[in-house]
């Protein structure tokens, strides 16, 4: 079995990108989806937030939920908006965003592989999301979310995929967030051949962002060990290609202490500044922190940053280690309604805003997550932290999905 296949995409027909492209199911709440929906019959948003076309009050977990997906990705092939290809292809998908640019291999990835760790996590998952992709790829018979997939140094790769996309793409569209999605179809059995074989010989693949959709998928292929259930849809990208943004923090309380106390007890392992404008950290142990009207830059001693340990040295731990827990009293992130997260996409604007609101009592901006230390945790089989990543631009549900038949 070879690290990834092939597949005959579901995807939309030609001229109909426009109408179908949606963000992915995770990123919008059941509201936010509503609004983005609001005359288009036809964006993905219907399969993938399906409880928009139902009662406002009903669960997205409610099994008619899934129902309704079902039948509005069946009313979508009848009317021909979505039509599958003839054959199995591999697909160059390209997401263009404030000047960067990525270049990625739509593929199906192999859940054998994953469950021996070839592909390789990072993050835990949680039962509610997990349980509401199985039982969404079991009503609707599909995978309809990619995951995105890092890979290692590989410019033979790299280049391969830059020829493939040398021509006419069947899909160019812009988004309304202003993300540019191409897509470019390789038919040819001979070039599906040389991808397959350079994709197999890399040592491992990365998920960067997909966890619970890959472990549905995975638990989908154990309960029906079909053999079109035993891959998962995906997109591989080149690791030094892709995009992962600060994922910053705001406390709701100082913990019984008043500013003045916190800049003092923080003085005992940083050094502080204050800052005229938002500080954005150019390394892993520097933070921002906007407190009481005024932004500071805080940079944590050297010799507390644990070089050879590929968790204690994320910026996410040492925030944590010598600010989170020690002065807010915080010690489980998931839980704690003290904290909250800030994807960078935000801007560092948004932090002061809700500081200065009255809504939070602080925040602090972070380094973002590299991509060399997401891979090294992986490598070493440990958890990042939560809310470690935030990866922009993201994939658009509905250029390809995977129909398990």
């Amino acid at each position: 079995m070879t690290l990834i296949l092939p597949f005959r995409a579901l995807r939309p027909a030609p001229g109909r990108a426009a109408d179908v492209l949606a963000p992915p199911y995770d990123v919008l709440s059941s509201a936010e989806a509503l609004t983005r929906a609001n005359g288009k019959p036809w964006s993905f948003l219907h399969i993938s937030k399906p409880e928009i076309d139902l009662e406002p009050s009903i669960s997205p977990y409610n099994p008619n939920v899934y129902a309704k997906a079902a039948e509005n990705l069946k009313s979508m092939i009848a009317a021909g908006v979505l039509m599958r290809d003839t054959a199995p292809c591999y697909y160059v998908y390209r997401l263009t965003w404030r000047g960067h640019t990525q270049t990625g291999l739509a593929a199906t990835a192999s859940i054998a592989d994953y469950n021996t760790n070839r592909i390789r996590k990072h993050e835990h998952t949680t039962p509610v999301k997990e349980d509401d992709r199985v039982r969404q790829i079991e009503a609707i018979n599909a995978q309809t979310g990619p995951v995105m997939i890092a890979y290692p140094a590989a410019p033979a790769l790299d280049a391969m995929l830059a020829r493939a996309a040398a021509g006419t793409p069947a899909v160019d569209v812009i988004a309304d967030d202003g993300v540019r999605h191409q897509l470019w179809v390789i038919a040819d059995g001979a070039a599906t051949q040389a991808l397959t074989r350079a994709v197999d010989a890399l040592p491992a693949l990365y998920i960067a962002d997909g966890h619970h959709r890959s472990a549905a998928a995975a638990r989908v292929a154990k309960a029906s060990g079909t053999d079109a259930a035993s891959q998962f849809l995906a997109v591989l990208f080149p690791h030094h290609q892709m995009t992962i943004l600060d994922y910053n923090r705001l406390l709701k309380d100082l913990n019984g202490h008043t500013p003045d106390q916190l800049l003092g007890k923080l003085r005992a392992n940083f050094a502080l500044s204050a800052s005229d404008s938002p500080v954005r950290p150019a390394a892993s142990n520097e933070f921002g922190m906007y407190l009481a009207g005024q932004w500071h830059r805080l940079t944590l001693r050297p010799e507390l940053v644990p070089a050879s340990d590929p968790i204690g040295r994320l910026p996410i731990t040492l925030l944590t280690r010598h600010v989170i827990e020690p002065l807010f009293g915080i010690t489980d992130q998931r839980s704690d309604k003290r904290i909250d997260f800030v994807g960078g996409g935000r801007g560092l604007e948004e932090l002061a805003r809700r500081v200065s609101s009255g809504e939070m009592a602080a925040a602090f901006s972070l380094y973002p997550t590299q991509m060399a230390d997401l891979m090294a945790v992986a490598d070493a089989g440990l958890i990042m932290p939560p809310k470690s990543t935030w990866f922009e631009p993201k994939l658009a549900d509905g250029m390809v999905s995977h129909v398990l038949d």
